[in-house]
């Protein structure tokens, strides 16, 4: 597990380094929120251990920065204060769990696991992925070995079925009744569809993934199935 910690007391990030580094956890640490923000942005966590009193950027504010940039990473919030309001504030701000200081290495460590699961569960019934191509249902964005794309309604719409049933062929009868029902356009529009999506996932790497089989329809092709 890659955790993140941002934690300005010095004391406190060393004990609970300590405690994960023998589990065999890697952790990165910030000692301030901004250092915190950034850090949680650019790379890839498995949980967030975040400290609410913290100098350049609280620890309020960052968490729910976090989430107006689009970063879902499990977020649990360490304090000192312990009132319901403060509790309900660090909810409020869209943080996942709450624990007040002092803690429980222990008991930290069993939170951190159940927000991870949680959290893989989540993804794991939102994502659609094909190889390098992940798909996310409820956003329509597609990421591919580290690029982010936001789809439109209609991309959205074929390049899901295109990965529900790859890597066989799906019919152009099929997308057409996903995207249009029984009022099909011209056929141009479906070909018009297709290269845009084309060149959306494909065009700017190595293997090309969406393949069209000549009078039938498309398919995704993974690498190495040439």
């Amino acid at each position: 597990m890659k955790l993140l910690l941002v934690e300005d007391h010095k004391d406190i990030a060393g004990v609970i380094f300590d405690y994960f580094e023998i589990k065999n956890y890697v952790l990165d640490y910030a000692s301030n929120g901004l250092q915190g923000y950034e850090l949680a942005k650019t790379e890839h966590y498995d949980a967030i251990i975040l400290d609410v009193m913290l100098p350049k950027m609280d620890g309020l504010t960052v968490c729910k920065s976090l989430r107006e940039a689009g970063i879902d990473t499990p977020i649990l919030m360490l304090t000192a204060r312990d009132t319901k309001d403060d509790i309900l504030s660090g909810f409020e701000h869209l943080a996942d769990d709450y624990l007040i200081k002092p803690f429980d290495l222990e008991i930290l460590d069993s939170r951190l696991q159940a927000l991870v699961r949680r959290r893989k569960g989540s993804v794991a019934n939102k994502m659609l992925i094909f190889g390098h191509l992940s798909l996310d249902m409820s956003t329509r964005i597609l990421q591919r070995e580290g690029s982010r794309y936001s789809l439109n309604p209609s991309q959205y719409t074929i390049l899901k079925c295109l990965i529900q049933k790859a890597p066989d062929v799906v019919s152009k009868d099929e997308i057409c009744d996903a995207l249009w029902g029984d009022e099909e356009p011209d056929s141009k529009v479906l070909r018009s569809h297709i290269y845009q999506l084309r060149s959306l996932i494909d065009r700017p790497f190595e293997h090309a993934y969406l393949r069209t089989v000549s009078k039938v329809g498309y398919r995704l092709v993974a690498e190495g199935d040439e």
